[in-house]
């Protein structure tokens, strides 16, 4: 039976455009889509957006719009950035598609309450607007909010709670034994932590004329649902819980959420309890990401130094901008961006590295005409390279798989100087050369398509299937050039 793989971003919330954390997020999950498809798993990659909240409508009250009609316009960004990056998501769901979500959504909650763990009571406390939920004292730095450096307002209201209390001895038990396995593993600690601290039910409605874009609370029409039943319910609704039993028994539960750090305590305690109400199996692996920050500083509109993806998409190519996301920086912690890291990048892995290498053997295979597929000797010495390159997707290490991609990009190189391969180029010197060449498309496939695309069809003139046999057959190999140098430029930000 063929191994299946699910796997979920974060859904960004649509009060904005989209910024270079969301196009990190996007790049990391693409890169475990399309190595799980590269091992010919079943996979499905579903991404999507959150639409609802008292932000967006005071957003598009502020600019004389609809709040329907803010988020179909910042939604088209979003989409624009799939595109793009080449995210390859299976699906997109929308949290105000009432279609596809409301019913899933109303379906969860009837369950919690079945289960006798909603209900209501009046609450007062401290809301940030900025993060569109209530926090703590112990939240607050200096009385503010650490996210948006603003006090909180204190306000009084009747809401439905979640009881999440129920469920804390289960949620400790999950997160200590590993079942429910967060990555890096010191984020288990924090949340562990959490649980001992200020642990305590969570609402989940807000009233309708506080919070009217939103989904109406079933059978009290005087009640919204709030963010947590409404938007962490999407990773049910976009597998298709009310609408395709067959492909959500396929592939449910996730096996991986990739999520930044700033909502790791939604999706590893409230999400979990949420699940456990309705009866359904938990996430395998929660992986959570940092920050970037640009020169070392916070982006931020008001600092002027927010980085437009796809302006950098736009100047350097999306292979070249993933590449930079996947190598710069660290994949589950903070990263900086600027210009200059992203050139000396580019020039020196891409336009030097596989560029240079690719530029060489091409060069080399085109002027012999034709070249026939010997048995390859070195593929000994090719598959310890697979076993650290294997070694490091499983555990999420992006930058060392590709520092292992680059390491027989190296090793590649030298073989063609040191035994000045181009002055006697036989049949089976070009034919191993571009073994070569495809053990390296295949092995960029996650990270950089339109690079692997590029070499396996400048080898074979179409696709090819990662346990297609080809030996014994005769390609007419074209040069192709990738990743011309660049001089140092500036990039526009927003």
């Amino acid at each position: 039976m063929q191994k299946k793989f699910y796997i979920t971003t974060a859904i960004p919330y649509l009060n904005d455009a989209p910024h270079l954390g969301h196009a990190l997020e996007f790049v990391q999950a693409d890169v475990l889509a399309r190595y799980h498809r590269l091992l010919e798993e079943d996979v499905f990659f579903l991404t999507g957006s959150d639409e609802h909240g008292t932000k967006i409508a005071k957003t598009a009250e502020t600019l004389g719009k609809t709040p329907q009609e803010l988020v179909n316009e910042n939604v088209q960004k979003f989409l624009n950035l799939l595109e793009s990056l080449q995210i390859s998501n299976d699906e997109f769901i929308r949290t105000s598609d009432k279609e596809h979500h409301w019913p899933t959504v109303s379906k969860i909650w009837n369950h919690l309450v079945k289960e006798g763990d909603i209900y209501k009571k009046k609450y007062e406390g401290l809301y940030c607007y900025g993060c569109e939920a209530f926090v703590t004292e112990r939240d607050l730095i200096e009385e503010k909010c650490p996210v948006h450096l603003r006090a909180p307002e204190k306000i009084e209201e009747e809401n439905y709670f979640f009881k999440i209390t129920r469920y804390k001895d289960e949620l400790k038990k999950l997160l200590s034994s590993g079942e429910l396995r967060i990555l890096p593993e010191h984020r288990t600690n924090e949340m562990m932590h959490f649980l001992d601290n200020d642990f305590s039910d969570v609402s989940f409605s807000r009233p309708k004329r506080t919070l009217s874009w939103g989904i109406p609370v079933p059978n009290d029409d005087e009640a919204t649902i709030y963010v947590w039943a409404d938007a962490l319910t999407n990773y049910l609704s976009g597998l298709g819980y009310m609408e395709n039993k067959e492909q959500f028994d396929l592939f449910w539960p996730p096996d991986v959420q990739i999520i930044g750090k700033d909502i790791l305590r939604f999706h590893a305690l409230i999400w979990p309890a949420i699940l456990l109400s309705a009866k359904l199996p938990l996430p395998k692996t929660l992986f959570v990401h940092g920050y970037i920050t640009h020169d070392d500083q916070k982006m931020s509109k008001s600092l002027g130094n927010v980085v437009n993806p796809i302006t950098l998409i736009d100047t350097h190519g999306s292979d070249a901008v993933r590449y930079f996301l996947l190598r710069e920086l660290p994949p589950t912690e903070d990263g900086d961006y600027n210009d200059e890291k992203m050139i000396t990048r580019y020039n020196s892995d891409l336009a030097h590295g596989i560029g240079n290498l690719v530029s060489r053997i091409t060069t080399l295979a085109e002027k012999s005409g034709s070249v026939i597929l010997e048995q390859f000797d070195e593929q000994t010495e090719i598959d310890t390279y697979w076993k650290r390159y294997h070694e490091a997707m499983n555990a999420f290490r992006f930058n060392e798989a590709l520092e292992v991609v680059w390491s027989l990009i190296a090793h590649v190189d030298r073989e063609l100087t040191q035994k000045k391969l181009w002055s006697h180029p036989d049949n089976k010197t070009l034919s191993d050369l571009i073994h070569y060449l495809i053990n390296l498309g295949w092995m960029l496939t996650p990270f950089l398509p339109h690079t692997s695309d590029a070499l396996i069809e400048t080898i074979f003139g179409h696709e090819l299937g990662f346990r297609d046999k080809w030996l014994g057959t005769s390609v007419s190999v074209k040069k192709i050039s990738l990743f011309p140098k660049k001089e140092t430029t500036s990039i526009g930000i927003d």
